[in-house]
């Protein structure tokens, strides 16, 4: 399995508009971080995009191949988490994309996005059709040449906010977490990559510190663990990194884990 971090940065994007901190005026590449997304590529063909936000044009631009994407996995509804649906507009010549969610998210997502969705769509716009997921129950995500893999999506709470992560194999995705429910540590068992936010060395009311993250990263006990979603607060990328326990590593765009 292929693991490629298309952003790894907050809501904010960094560097973060108006703002001169040494973060975001870097000219380090691992410090230019594009809102939140992940594209996971299996054995078998099946390729799989986690969250969909505002930079998926670039992000798309920058991907190795264009290919068709089998599926979409939304963990929530934040925008910068959707933002980028209409997007998918050149992957849909491959055939529609399913877009995967909680039946709240998928409701807001019509809501937003009326156009995709009328009985006589118009020419042009994304197919993706919108299937619901429900927390503890897996599914399967299936290539046009039959190839599929399991994905299960799991309870995560940002904030006091219910939203979902997802276990595809060995590899698990978790953003915007602050606190895991108990009975889904045992569904992260046996990780060999766990993708998990980390906004800012400073407490957050709805996001992970560093000092938490690295609490769950010990709990979990993947065998490497992938931190996102940082924002400009984080600081330099090749100075926190190095602070980091064997193991545990920032994430930057464009950063590839082969898993056995």
């Amino acid at each position: 399995m292929k693991v490629t971090i298309l952003g790894s940065g907050t809501s904010t994007g960094v560097p973060q508009v108006g703002c001169t901190c040494p973060v975001c005026t870097s000219t380090d590449p691992h410090d230019k971080r594009l809102r939140c997304s992940g594209l996971v590529e299996t054995e078998e063909g099946v390729r799989i995009l986690i969250d969909c936000g505002p930079d998926f044009r670039e992000q798309g631009l920058r991907m190795e191949r264009f290919a068709p994407i089998d599926a979409v996995l939304i963990t929530h509804e934040h925008y910068d988490h959707v933002g980028g649906l209409d997007d998918l507009r050149p992957f849909c010549a491959f055939g529609d994309i399913p877009v995967y969610g909680e039946q709240y998210t998928l409701d807001r997502l019509k809501q937003r996005m009326p156009y995709c969705f009328t009985p006589h769509l118009y020419p042009g716009v994304p197919h993706i059709p919108l299937l619901s997921v429900v927390p503890g129950s897996p599914f399967r995500v299936e290539s046009p040449e039959g190839q599929g893999v399991d994905v299960l999506p799991f309870r995560v709470m940002h904030g006091r906010l219910p939203i979902v992560g997802y276990r595809i194999g060995r590899m698990a995705w978790i953003t915007d977490m602050t606190t895991l429910p108990d009975e889904v540590y045992p569904l992260l068992e046996g990780l060999d990559l766990l993708v998990m936010n980390a906004l800012r060395p400073e407490p957050h009311r709805t996001h992970q510190s560093l000092s938490e993250a690295l609490l769950q990263a010990e709990r979990i006990h993947a065998r490497e663990t992938c931190l996102v979603h940082m924002s400009h607060q984080m600081g330099l990328h090749r100075e926190v990194d190095n602070t980091l326990p064997p193991h545990v590593c920032l994430a930057y765009d464009g950063m590839v884990h082969i898993l056995p």
